[in-house]
């Protein structure tokens, strides 16, 4: 398909930079090209459904999710790797009908790394299922967390708090740069938990079907259950891990999208 394709060929050579909300908030002309494409293909089959694509939100559109078949659409998650030739990046696109995630897919191109799955139908990898590690440890576990975009001071300091607070109760802490892969980690088992505050939806809505249908866990920071649309985030191999983590983490509530 052409829009992977260009994000295969592209990664590795020089792009036109933009930015959003802050300097390292960023967007290239490719984001918005695949897109489209994306949009424009399911469109075609799929007229009646409707939209929220990262892009396509920055540029003025308001985000409204309602019950009418929805695709949740970000077509380069990791914008900053992508930009540097990291290949730590992916499309990420998730079908919610009724508020409920249906369907949930994550592709890394470079890497070759196809994360798909369906309501009540497992995850996969590749074809392959997958399942979280099933860890309940807190100081046995491998965490993914991100400073995000935003270069708001009172998130900065929330985050740097939280790192500091897990170096002495976790495993291991890793931040890869792209929400969608990090939680698909958590699927495949490689690690144990991923949390992120200031994410939108486009971000996490595959991701999060992806974990919890890999055996996995997906609510609120704080404990409550998960809200696609507050941009905030816990995933983890197990409800246990889950609850330890969001008991010790230090809150932070962005504006919802």
């Amino acid at each position: 398909m052409f829009y992977l394709q260009i994000v295969r060929e592209k990664i590795y050579q020089r792009k036109d930079v933009l930015t959003k909300s802050c300097d390292v908030d960023l967007v290239t002309e490719w984001d918005q090209k695949v897109e489209k494409l994306l949009i424009d293909g399911i469109s075609s089959k799929y007229p009646d459904h409707r939209f929220i694509g990262e892009e396509s939100t920055s540029s003025g559109q308001k985000i409204e999710l309602t019950d009418a078949p929805t695709w949740i659409i970000d077509p380069i998650d990791g914008t900053m790797n992508f930009v540097h030739g990291l290949p730590y990046t992916c499309i990420s696109v998730a079908l919610l009908i009724n508020k409920i995630t249906e369907i949930g897919i994550v592709y890394n191109p470079i890497l070759e790394q196809l994360f798909t799955a369906r309501k009540g139908q497992g995850a996969f990898l590749n074809g392959a299922p997958i399942h979280v590690s099933n860890e309940k440890e807190l100081r046995k576990a491998l965490i993914m967390v991100e400073m995000g975009t935003s270069r708001n001071r009172e998130k900065l300091e929330v985050v740097l708090q939280n790192i500091t607070i897990l170096t002495t109760y976790v495993h291991g802490i890793r931040s890869f740069g792209a929400a969608a892969l990090n939680m698909c980690m958590v699927a495949l088992g490689g690690a144990d938990a991923s949390f992120e505050f200031g994410i939108h939806a486009w971000d996490i809505a595959a991701g999060d079907l992806i974990v919890r249908e890999a055996g996995g866990v997906s609510i609120d920071p704080a404990g409550g259950p998960f809200d696609v649309m507050s941009r905030r985030t816990l995933c983890a191999s197990s409800m246990e891990l889950a609850r330890q983590l969001s008991k010790i983490l230090v809150q932070y509530y962005p504006e919802r999208d």
